[in-house]
């Protein structure tokens, strides 16, 4: 109760010198962009790690006859080699469906069978499976999608760092900002500061004030700007979650899919930036006091 007692005085009258609403806006917007940033670096570290683990596991095997029986023979050595955990011919529908986009209405087309094969290993050489289907089905065309699939991963690494640039450089201009309202509140209350400084108050108790209240108002425009992002994200993560198809179950998923420890992390990382700085620039003002 003492401790409560003592933060409920305001001798220093920030309340009145730090009441506007300037300073948690413009931290909201910035916790925004940073929680924007926060869920593109983690969905963009799953979707790489996504794309490793399983697509470039995944291969295609064209067959030039759509022949059962060739089909069919290819299907047998294909499960039975040890490198192929599961082999299985794309239906026809589904191909023609998936070439429309190039070939618009594929009928009397002369397509390819195609065989979906995954392998056991994503380090498998499917080279090696290639040679061994062709050899009892000449003419089989095998298509590895690994090449494909680093240079998405590295995308989406590079995705990831830039977004741990975006979260830093926010960071530093919520630091910058937080500054500049430290200064404007010793400004304001610069008599009140002095009086109580030349009472022999404490560099760190006076510090400790301003630092206590610009955190508070830090955290709050966090909190803002946090829960103004989350409409956003939960689109985003709906738009990467198409296989869902019940439109509500796939909401649900939607939101279950954001990174709440991280979202969560942001009012306090900002009330620990906002109270850092303006402690710092207490502090150093201070020590020009006479």
């Amino acid at each position: 109760m003492a401790r409560r007692a003592r933060y409920s005085r305001d001798p220093l009258g920030l309340r009145r010198a730090l009441a506007g609403w300037l300073l948690p806006g413009l931290v909201a917007a910035m916790a925004l962009l940073a929680a924007l940033a926060v869920a593109g670096a983690q969905g963009a570290a799953a979707l790489a790690d996504r794309w490793q683990r399983g697509a470039a596991a995944a291969v295609t095997v064209q067959l030039p006859e759509a022949e059962a029986a060739q089909i069919e023979r290819a299907l047998g050595v294909l499960r039975g080699l040890p490198e192929v955990a599961e082999a299985r011919a794309m239906d026809p529908a589904r191909l023609a469906e998936l070439l429309r986009p190039w070939l618009g209405g594929s009928a009397g087309l002369p397509l390819p069978a195609v065989i979906e094969i995954r392998l056991r290993d994503a380090r498998a050489d499917p080279v090696l499976v290639g040679d061994r289907l062709a050899a009892s089905v000449p003419g089989a065309v095998v298509e590895a999608h690994g090449l494909w699939v680093q240079r998405l991963a590295a995308l989406a690494r590079s995705l990831q760092a830039l977004s741990w640039v975006i979260l830093v450089l926010v960071a530093g201009v919520a630091a910058a900002v937080v500054a500049v309202a430290t200064r404007a509140g010793l400004a304001a209350r610069r008599d009140a500061v002095e009086v109580l400084h030349g009472l022999g108050a404490q560099d760190s108790y006076i510090a400790g004030r301003f630092a206590r209240r610009l955190g508070l108002l830090a955290a709050g425009g966090a909190l803002l700007g946090t829960l103004a992002a989350l409409p956003a994200l939960a689109l985003l993560a709906g738009l990467a979650a198409p296989w869902i198809a019940d439109e509500q179950a796939g909401a649900v998923a939607a939101w279950g899919m954001l990174p709440w420890p991280a979202l969560a992390a942001v009012p306090p990382l900002a009330f620990l930036v906002g109270w850092a700085t303006a402690q710092a620039t207490v502090r150093r003002w201070l020590r020009r006091l006479p």
